[in-house]
């Protein structure tokens, strides 16, 4: 499947990013026909965008109503095995920003994030693994932004030098760090 290939092809640039590609990887063997699936309850493949605007100087967060943080954008694979599709579809949902384009197809980044058990929905979900693919997006700052009922309860452009001060979550300090890094590397490449 193109997924497998495209997590495969994908160069680590920290060893964290090499020991995180192994193990997805691992799972992927595991748990071939249910690894793109919330029914695999261990482990499942996740897509993010994180947004980042033309100049690099603002990112696109929405507020998480789950872990009221303010947060990139992503989503569940949910069968889909197009992750780079899944992760335009999340950010687009999630902000209402319709304009969101890559700012390339390959896999910026993989991490594997730990989910705590949460209720969703009125139903309990247990603590579980995200086996995350990374793309970096982009978009103009102008149109309009709407949250996404459910979701999230907020959306806006934060500014990229304050962002780790405002996303104020610690585990993620190092994914948003690299993939601003990345980012606006790859902007001023154009």
């Amino acid at each position: 499947m193109m997924y497998i290939d495209d997590i495969a092809a994908f160069v680590p640039q920290t060893e964290a990013e090499e020991a995180d590609k192994r193990q997805i990887l691992e799972y992927i063997r595991l748990f071939p026909d249910a690894i793109l699936t919330r029914e695999n309850t261990i482990a499942h493949i996740t897509a993010s965008g994180f947004v980042i605007s033309r100049d690099g100087e603002w990112v696109l967060m929405a507020h998480h109503n789950i872990y009221k943080v303010w947060a990139w954008t992503g989503g569940h694979a949910d069968g889909e095995a197009d992750l780079l599709s899944v992760a335009l579809r999340e950010a687009r949902e999630e902000t209402g920003a319709g304009h969101i384009v890559p700012l390339s197809s390959a896999i910026a980044s993989v991490e594997i994030l730990p989910v705590w058990g949460h209720v969703k929905r009125g139903k309990y979900v247990c603590s579980h693994q995200h086996l995350n693919v990374s793309y970096l997006l982009t978009a103009d700052r102008e149109g309009p932004l709407t949250i996404r009922e459910g979701e999230n309860t907020k959306v806006d452009w934060l500014p990229a030098e304050r962002l780790l001060e405002l996303t104020n979550e610690w585990q993620m300090d190092p994914v948003y760090t690299k993939l601003l890094e990345r980012g606006r590397a790859l902007l001023r490449k154009g």
